[in-house]
C-alpha cells in the first residue's frame, strides 16, 4: 500500500538547496582549476628555452599544457 508524508510543509526545499549547495561547489573548483592554469602557465613562462627543452617542451605548447591535466 502507498502511503504519502503529509507531515512536511515544506516539499523540493532539499534539493533546492542541494543544487545551491552543487552550485557553489562547482563554481570553487572552476576558480580553483583556472588558478592552477595560470600558476601552472606563468612557472612555464619564466623557465628559458633551454630549461623547457631540458624538460622536453617548447615555448609554443606552454598553454596546451597549462590546460591539460598533464602537470596536476
Amino acid at each position: 500500500m502507498a502511503a504519502f508524508d503529509t507531515t512536511r510543509t515544506t516539499y523540493g526545499t532539499a534539493s533546492f538547496a542541494s543544487r545551491a549547495v552543487a552550485f557553489v561547489a562547482d563554481l570553487a573548483l572552476r576558480v580553483q582549476s583556472w588558478n592552477d592554469t595560470r600558476i601552472t602557465r606563468n612557472a612555464l613562462t619564466d623557465l628559458s628555452d633551454r630549461e623547457l627543452a631540458d624538460i622536453g617542451l617548447v615555448r609554443g605548447e606552454i598553454d596546451s599544457i597549462a590546460r591539460s591535466n598533464l602537470i596536476r
